[in-house]
This record gives C-alpha cells, structure tokens and sequence, in this order.
C-alpha cells in the first residue's frame, strides 16, 4: 500500500507539474498572442498614419498644382483672346476697339527701324488707314505672375510670314498689351542678301 500510495502521490506530483506546465504553456500563448496582437495592431495604426500623412500631403500639392495650372491657363486663353481680337480690330479698322486693347503707356515697334511709337504717334498713323490683315499660324505664351510674354507666327497677305513678339500686363484685372513688336522674319539662306539691301537704302 506504501509502494502503492508513493506511487500515486508520483503521478499526481507528475499529473500536477503536466497541468502546471499546460497551464504556463496555455499562459504564454495566450500573453504571447495578446502581444503579437498588439503589436499588430500598433504596426497597423503606424502604417496608417505614415501612409495617411503623404498622402495628404500629395493631394494638397497636387491641389495647388492644379489650382496653378488653373489659373495660369485661364490667364493665358483671356491673353491670346485679347491678341486674337487685336488680330481682328485691325483687320476691320475698328481703331477704338483696337486701342482699347492697350495700356495708356503701351509702346508699338513696327518693321522700319524708326517706328518705336506711344500710343498716340501710332493711333495718328492707323486711323487714316484701312487696317492690316495677319491671320494667326503659331504662338506661344509665358507668364510671370501679372505678365505675359508673348511671340507669335502670322501670315500678311501683303508680306507673308511675320512675326509678332510683346508683353501683356494684367490691369485692372484685365490684360493689357504693353508692347508689341512687329518684324519680318529672314531665312538665313538669303540674311547676308537682305541686309546688303538695307545697307543700301540706308545710305540712300
């Protein structure tokens, strides 16, 4: 009975360390699981915060981005429709359209080397006339803030190619032509040509 009863007392020594252990097992699962849980959990809200941020981020500059590009194309379309209409006035001869389209203080510089003129010198040599024609093939626009630089490809029937470069100016909330500078472009091929006959009418 002694043997018998050492015996059982071994095996449930032996039974209670098994359940002692399964229990620490079952414990460190169980805490484990909580911790890898929380860490999960944590590594989700970080990954979230570090994504939600830059995103954030970049839909606010693309915001801006677009906002900019916005309003740099709304600026533009009213520029080249102001020298789309300039295009037209003189074209018609609608001189007081035509002026209309220009600041005060704006400067015109025709093809001869002597007509850099203000606005009154040039309206004294336009009214008397019929107009000019120079149909539109090719421009390009540049904006710094409330100024547009400008240069374009037209086509006279009088003259052929020529070419149109200036600066706008917002004004009043309105764009202004401030200078427009009018020429005839040479091809290079015939430059030397062209200028020898210039050379020779200036000496004239």
């Amino acid at each position: 009975m002694l043997k018998d009863t050492h015996a059982l007392t071994v095996k449930s020594s032996n039974i209670n360390r098994h359940v002692n252990a399964s229990r620490t097992i079952h414990i460190h699962r169980a805490s484990l699981g909580l911790l890898l849980s929380a860490l999960m959990l944590g590594g989700l809200n970080v990954s979230a915060q570090a994504q939600d941020s830059p995103t954030q981020s970049a839909q606010t500059q693309d915001t801006q981005v677009q906002g900019a590009q916005t309003t740099s194309s709304s600026d533009q379309q009213a520029a080249a429709q102001v020298l789309d209409l300039l295009n037209q006035y003189s074209s018609d001869a609608d001189w007081d359209k035509y002026f209309a389209l220009y600041r005060q203080d704006g400067i015109f510089i025709g093809t001869d080397a002597s007509e850099r003129w203000g606005m009154a010198e040039f309206e004294h040599y336009s009214r008397p006339t019929k107009g000019w024609r120079y149909d539109l093939t090719e421009r390009h626009l540049i904006q710094h803030g409330d100024v547009i630089l400008f240069d374009e490809l037209l086509n006279s029937p009088a003259y052929g190619v020529s070419r149109g470069t200036g600066t706008l100016i917002k004004t009043d909330g309105n764009w202004k032509i401030a200078q427009y500078h009018l020429s005839f472009p040479i091809p290079n091929e015939i430059a030397k040509q062209i200028t020898a006959e210039i050379k020779a009418a200036n000496k004239q």
